[in-house]
């Protein structure tokens, strides 16, 4: 429990050697964490390169904040790590509804109000109910394939799987942000596959996905400038300057920062208004700018270390349900870092997802961390 790794004591010698090995203290991989605060201090940077010429009278606004959420997100993954994975599968349930309630929500007042809205507005910062929909949903479906213990997933549990996924994919579809949904039935797939789910039911969930996606285009629940983004990248030169304005300018940050860049705070695109929200959408295109092949190498080699990580710790669980979390963090990740990357060098539309622990936002630098607490939490108690 998190009151027994609070409060513990202090062992006698070096540190906590003399503990047992089963002790959740002496089993924290080090590695990853390293790997996720290293990412984070880089987005730090990062973040204040591509901001400080946006707003003249406070250049350190945006770098300020995402400072702030950094030193909450770690407060946050060391709440989740304090308490065995467990005891979160007891509140699954009342997390996930209390979500939907919140995405209802959302979509209320921005019917109310007459605009779309992804977020809620609280002055200064701004919350994401999507970001906090990943962990949740995550957490709900682990908890319910794990109650089925089998090697396969039945038809019937498969059909519930997707009834938890669906609910709030669809109504983050309804905001409208396909991005965001689109991480949700990423991390439906992975854990379904690692629970053992046939090939026609994973075919099933991905005609069941493209179909969600075609009827929010023919229902008119996408902006104009969502199906802009998707125009653009199927067919370039019949899309407007302003369609690929952002994606041709990322294109350029990244070809013109050749092997060792340009410097930081020394990249013209970087530093200048040619990337709107580079700071959050295209961080890659700033790295790539100011440090080169070589800073777009670590970054992904850093992102890289932390799936590895994550995939040892899923095969070193001690229960399905550590596996199944596991599988979903790594697939959210992986697709992630896939579409962001992507979306940089146009092989993917523009989504607005962020890269993970570089990107500015604190919703999802919270969740993130939350989701690796999560992963650590596995990791801890795997000898239990």
């Amino acid at each position: 429990m998190a009151t027994s790794f609070l409060s513990r004591k202090p062992d006698s010698g070096l540190g906590n050697i003399s503990a047992s090995p089963a002790d959740p203290s002496r089993n924290i991989d080090w590695v990853l964490m390293t790997v996720q605060i290293v990412l984070t201090i880089m987005g730090g940077f990062v973040v204040f390169s591509a901001s400080r010429t946006r707003l003249v009278d406070e250049p350190y606004a945006f770098a300020t904040r995402q400072v702030i959420f950094a030193f909450v997100a770690v407060v946050v993954m060391f709440v989740v790590m304090a308490f065995d994975y467990e005891v979160w599968k007891e509140r699954a349930r009342f997390m996930y509804g209390l979500t939907l309630v919140v995405l209802v929500l959302l979509i209320l007042l921005g019917i109310a109000s007459g605009e779309d809205r992804i977020s809620f507005d609280l002055g200064p910062f701004n919350v994401q109910p999507a970001e906090l929909a990943k962990f949740t949903t995550l957490l709900m479906l682990a908890v319910y394939l794990s109650d089925e213990r089998s090697e396969e997933v039945s038809y019937a549990r498969f059909l519930g799987g997707l009834l938890i996924v669906g609910a709030p994919a669809v109504l983050i579809v309804i905001q409208p942000d396909l991005g965001s949904a689109s991480v949700i039935i990423s991390l439906a797939m992975g854990v379904l596959l690692v629970a053992g789910a046939k090939a026609r039911y994973i075919a099933m969930i991905s005609i069941l996905s493209v179909t969600t996606v075609a009827a929010a285009f023919f229902g008119q629940l996408v902006n104009d400038y969502q199906s802009a983004r998707i125009r653009a990248l199927i067919n370039p030169a019949a899309a407007g300057a302003d369609e690929t304005y952002q994606a041709e300018n990322a294109m350029r940050a990244i070809g013109t920062g050749g092997v060792w860049g340009k410097g930081w705070l020394q990249g013209p695109l970087t530093n200048g208004r040619d990337i709107p929200v580079m700071w959050a959408d295209f961080p890659f295109a700033a790295v790539g700018e100011q440090f080169g092949l070589v800073g777009c190498a670590v970054t992904l080699g850093l992102l890289g270390i932390a799936l590895i990580r994550v995939w040892r710790i899923a095969h070193l669980s001690r229960d399905l349900l550590g596996t199944y979390i596991c599988a979903g963090v790594f697939t959210m990740l992986l697709w992630q870092i896939f579409q962001n990357v992507g979306m940089t060098v146009r092989i993917m539309p523009v989504t607005g997802l962020p890269l993970p622990f570089i990107s500015y936002g604190g919703s999802g630098l919270i969740v993130y961390f939350a989701m690796f607490g999560l992963v650590q939490s596995v990791h801890m108690r795997r000898m239990r």
